[in-house]
């Protein structure tokens, strides 16, 4: 009978229990103009379906929403068990015009039931103060979810190009800036500047986590974000045209339809993507030529400075002097023509050692280039190294300026002869010597070289020596049966030939047949050192496959470098024994930086 009864009172129970789930509405009655505030929507269950705001009237932006959140207790009263569960709905709005306005009632299915909230009147008036105290929340949250179907247009979502400068000098770099701008839910986005006709482009780094701030436009709040960054430098001149570009982008919306309890068992979610293309306008740029061009023109466009230094101003005839150049400042670093330091007659001048302590930032490749060349005197006397004269188009001055080192004076001394130095027209010598006269010494045969005890000796090595030679040649025929391993073995000595042929290029002036063989030099090498084939040699495995044999990073890096600037370097512009002499230095450096380990 007891059993009966407590289900009787749990079935009067029920309604009493579903009457007493609500939606309760919680947010300011007064805001102004600007003002950003949250409305929240309280369940006191977490048992909710298909829950949604209702339209929220044009005087507000809803910048951010809905986010979630469920909170649950627990209680224990005279050993009896309780629990109390709810879900809070946050949206972020901010006002934009005066008035008064009624955000209508919520709605959603609690616990099987269709619930509607109270609606909420607000009053809007006044300002807000900008960067002052009153409800502020994070700038990065100003984009709202659509419900599904919601058309997207270019106010919601779109992309801004500007150019540091639309008019500038040959060689003068321009940054390109993407910016993209939206107020809704933009979860992805592609899009790749093309090869361009008339620049040389290098994009700026950035971080791939990309972070939103706030910007106004037309007085609406978006999130912005810079997507992509170039440096470009002008190759020719004219008006020159960087072309629109076409990003495809994913916008999430809200599907009210889908059951969230379900989705989440389903593997669903309660929300679509919507693909979404859109254009970043094309920028036209006016490359002007530079002025004529004096006689010992660097190349260099941008803004430098040039000191030198000697490690030594008393040295001895044949030891060696290290010259060494720095070049600083910004602009375009890489095309610079190495400076030209005049020796006098008694000195010998070798190439220089070049180091590329460069960085790519918004204003162009800024730091330094360091070259450091190595002059030996030959002979004793006081020296004078003249100053290093360096010739550059200034963009701040829009003029060509002329910068000179100091010079440098040497004191040399008698050297020691071991390094060949020194005058030679002293020391006298006939080829033909007079003939001697007087009595020979004349000797008896049995003390004659032959058939003596150091004869014996002088045999008995020779056939000990054949034998050790014989197993020595065994070896290495036994090694020549290995190709690959000789190969490998080889690869140094292949290289240098084909080196010596570039450089023979080099002196002929003989730009394009010069590039080549040293792009077979760097590919040769390392095909025959690393036992691959040619045609699968890429710079990924090259530097996949040195890394296991335990090469340095930077060793690797610099010979994916001397390929890269090979490559570069025959289509740059400027002085083309230049480019060549620092592409045929590059391969070099790389190629012995490999071999010696």
């Amino acid at each position: 009978m007891k059993k009966y009864i407590t289900h009787i009172i749990l079935a009067l129970l029920m309604p009493l229990v579903a009457f007493a789930q609500k939606i309760t509405v919680q947010g300011p009655t007064h805001v102004a103009v600007g003002e950003q505030f949250q409305l929240r929507y309280v369940v006191n269950t977490t048992d909710v379906k298909n829950f949604h705001m209702g339209n929220v009237p044009d005087a507000f932006d809803v910048l951010m929403g809905p986010s979630t959140s469920t909170q649950q207790s627990f209680s224990f009263v005279n050993g009896h068990a309780s629990q109390q569960s709810s879900v809070t709905y946050t949206y972020v709005l901010m006002a934009n015009k005066n008035g008064t306005f009624v955000i209508p009632s919520a709605r959603g299915t609690v616990a099987g039931n269709n619930v509607a909230s109270s609606a909420l009147k607000i009053t809007v008036s006044g300002k807000a103060q900008q960067g002052g105290g009153g409800n502020s929340y994070p700038q990065q949250q100003a984009r709202r979810v659509d419900r599904a179907g919601a058309r997207i247009s270019g106010k919601d979502l779109f992309l801004r190009v500007s150019a540091n400068k639309q008019k500038v000098y040959e060689q003068e770099p321009i940054l390109l800036t993407y910016k993209v701008y939206t107020q809704v839910e933009l979860t992805a986005l592609e899009g790749k500047m093309p090869d361009l006709k008339g620049f040389h482009t290098q994009e700026i780094p950035l971080p791939q986590q990309k972070t939103f701030h706030i910007e106004r436009v037309n007085g609406k709040p978006y999130n912005c974000v810079t997507w992509s960054e170039y440096v470009m430098f002008p190759q020719m001149t004219g008006k020159l045209t960087i072309p629109s570009l076409t990003f495809k982008g994913i916008v999430m919306q809200q599907n009210p339809n889908v059951d969230p309890f379900e989705a989440f068992f389903n593997g669903g979610s309660g929300y679509i993507e919507v693909k979404k293309d859109f254009t970043a306008p094309s920028v036209n740029i006016e490359v002007m030529p530079l002025p004529a061009k004096p006689a010992g023109f660097s190349g260099g466009v941008g803004h430098f400075t040039i000191t030198s230094s000697i490690d030594k101003n008393k040295v001895k005839a044949g030891d060696p002097v290290n010259v060494r150049v720095v070049v600083s400042g910004v602009g375009n670093m890489k095309l610079l023509k190495q400076p030209e330091l005049n020796v006098p007659k008694d000195f010998e001048k070798y190439d220089a050692k070049v180091t590329d302590k460069t960085k790519l930032t918004t204003d162009g490749v800024t730091g330094s280039m360091i070259y450091d060349i190595l002059v030996v005197p030959r002979n004793m006397g006081n020296y004078v190294l003249p100053g290093i004269k360096f010739i550059y188009f200034d963009t701040q001055s829009n003029k060509y300026q002329t910068l000179t080192t100091q010079p440098f004076n040497i004191e040399v001394e008698k050297g020691n002869g071991s390094s060949g130095s020194g005058s030679y027209s002293q020391y006298n010598d006939n080829d033909i010597h007079d003939i001697m006269f007087g009595e020979t010494n004349r000797q008896h045969p049995s003390l004659t070289f032959f058939g003596s005890k150091v004869y014996h000796g002088v045999i008995a090595s020779i056939f000990a020596a054949f034998v050790v030679l014989f197993i020595i040649f065994r070896k290495r025929a036994l090694e020549f049966r290995d190709v690959i391993a000789m190969r490998s073995k080889n690869a140094n000595k292949v290289a240098t030939k084909r080196l010596r042929k570039a450089n023979k290029f080099m002196k002929a002036n003989k730009k394009d047949d010069f590039y080549d063989e040293v792009l077979r030099a760097l590919w040769g090498y390392v095909s025959d050192k690393l036992a691959m084939p040619s045609e699968q040699l890429s710079r990924d495995n090259i530097s996949e496959t040195l890394t296991q044999r335990g090469t340095p990073e930077e060793t690797i890096k610099s010979f994916i470098t001397a390929i890269d600037e090979c490559e570069y370097a025959r289509y740059a512009p400027g002085d083309p024994m230049g480019n060549m002499q620092h592409t045929y230095q590059l391969a070099s450096e790389a190629i012995t930086n490999i071999d010696k380990l």
